[in-house]
């Protein structure tokens, strides 16, 4: 145990893990005695340490705890047809109308094209966003594509080496052709970056225009049973997956 993360004055550990809906007391003791758990990187593996849950980081089996009562994050089940915009100045169907009974100030992490459906997150975690919008953190963001007639058997190999667009370069990390009909084809692609329409160009290039396109997943968010229109807010668990994807 470091004794640098023991503040007398803070708050038990085991109570500060539960708080953030990790488990019952009982349990985050457990896991604790069991050294599963760091703060500020060091194994706390000892029952009584206190500290000050808003200036460590918190990891439980490697992934980090929010604790911040302040941090909001939702997804947003985006439907075709809204732009990723708060207040859209040519008036068209923007984001607001489903951060309206949210207190915090919310804004979304990347865009998604008006007619691209699927994942957008929302937060009020400025740093959190940039993370998570920026190339540099490779945050996989996973697709499911309608493209137009019937792709071949190498369309993963071909993805995955690179296709050239004007603006650089694009290479999937995954590929995966889940149906192939008379006139279309279903792709799954995973990708570590967010150009504007850069699904779109890239199946275009390779002669296979999409005709309907839906971000599934973003980083360990997936879309689950949520319908278009809906959101729901993420728990500290899913917010502290989110923040490790992101490298925080």
């Amino acid at each position: 145990m470091n004794l640098e993360v023991h503040r007398p004055e803070g708050v038990r550990l085991q109570k500060v893990l539960a708080s953030a809906g990790v488990g019952s007391r009982r349990k985050c003791e457990v896991l604790i005695e069991r050294g599963l758990v760091k703060v500020n990187g060091q194994v706390v593996d000892q029952l009584g340490v206190r500290v000050d849950p808003h200036d460590v980081v918190i990891e439980v089996k490697g992934e980090r705890v929010c604790v911040d009562d302040g941090a909001l994050t939702i997804v947003l089940n985006k439907p075709k047809g809204v732009v990723s915009s708060m207040q859209d100045e040519q008036g068209r169907p923007d984001l607001q109308r489903y951060v309206k009974d949210y207190d915090a100030r919310l804004f979304h992490v990347g865009r998604l094209d008006a007619e691209t459906t699927g994942v957008l997150l929302l937060t009020n975690d400025g740093d959190l966003a940039n993370r998570l919008a920026h190339p540099t953190h490779g945050v996989s963001k996973t697709y499911v594509a309608k493209v137009s007639g019937q792709v071949p058997k190498t369309i993963g190999t071909t993805l995955r080496a690179g296709v050239d667009l004007d603006d650089g370069p694009v290479r999937v990390a995954a590929c995966h052709v889940l149906d192939v009909a008379k006139d279309h084809s279903l792709v799954e692609v995973v990708l570590h970056e967010g150009r504007n329409r850069i699904v779109r160009r890239m199946f275009d290039k390779v002669g296979h225009p999409v005709e309907e396109l839906v971000r599934t997943q973003f980083g360990p968010i997936s879309l689950g049973t949520l319908v278009p229109g809906a959101v729901r807010e993420l728990d500290r668990q899913e917010l502290g997956t989110l923040m490790s994807a992101a490298g925080l």
